[in-house]
């Protein structure tokens, strides 16, 4: 079809030139110029429309879970919360009205590095995941977060561990860094009470198949897990160096 209309538009281009016709061959020319410009248009746009479904259907395939499919956004929400609210709540126990253990374990005291560590972890792989879906790399994508979410969850484990012996730290540090360190601390909790409502709403519109929606709550996900896992290595050693 292409070669028969440059056949066409040479034909054309003879035809004015031994006729004279010279306005009409300008047109002519100008028209196929634009009929070019868009026929090159429409197959660009053609070709990454098909790029699209075809990437969209290999996700949903490698990716997605066939039972959270099946889960309406509603339930998973309010489970999501329902979960959320109840680990947060009970870890606001843990800390601030539970009396720590009477004998402590000597692994215990080791705890708080390997917390940091985890974090950093943490830390680490959320940050290659955002490199990882920049290129386009979503399988890749999908491996890194999934590790950041068990080094998180591994952290989680060994906090609650942690202070279910030691109970809660207070901070015995004066001067500028007394307000710097609660400054870090405050914002630390109250976005660390968001972290886990967000993560698990990122993975099941992931899992679920749902990429649009999940990548409009990453956009608010990745930082905010990203300033708690930091925040959370910097009072570790805030920490350290005062107490």
């Amino acid at each position: 079809m292409l070669g028969s209309y440059m056949h066409g538009e040479c034909i054309g281009v003879c035809s004015c030139i031994f006729k004279g016709r010279r306005k009409k061959f300008l047109s002519w020319f100008l028209l196929g110029k634009e009929l070019r410009k868009s026929v090159i248009l429409c197959v660009k746009f053609n070709y990454i429309i098909t790029s699209t479904v075809s990437m969209e259907k290999s996700l949903d395939e490698k990716i997605t879970v066939q039972f959270l499919k099946e889960v309406s956004i509603a339930k998973a929400i309010g489970l999501i919360l329902f979960i959320s609210a109840a680990a947060f709540l009970f870890l606001i126990w843990l800390l601030y009205f539970k009396e720590a253990a009477e004998t402590t374990a000597g692994w215990v005291d080791q705890l708080p590095a390997l917390n940091a560590l985890l974090n950093s972890a943490s830390t680490a792989f959320i940050i290659a995941g955002f490199v990882a879906i920049k290129k386009k790399k979503y399988i890749t994508h999908m491996k890194l977060m999934l590790t950041a979410f068990v080094t998180s969850a591994l952290f989680l484990i060994s906090y609650l561990v942690y202070h279910n012996f030691v109970g809660h730290t207070p901070f015995p540090g004066e001067g500028w860094i007394r307000p710097v360190y609660f400054t870090i601390l405050i914002t630390h909790i109250i976005l660390s009470a968001f972290v886990v409502p967000l993560v698990l709403t990122s993975y099941y519109f992931a899992f679920s198949g749902k990429f649009k929606t999940h990548r409009k709550v990453s956009r608010w996900t990745f930082p905010i897990w990203l300033y708690v896992s930091i925040t959370g290595v910097v009072i570790f050693f805030v920490l350290n160096a005062y107490v």
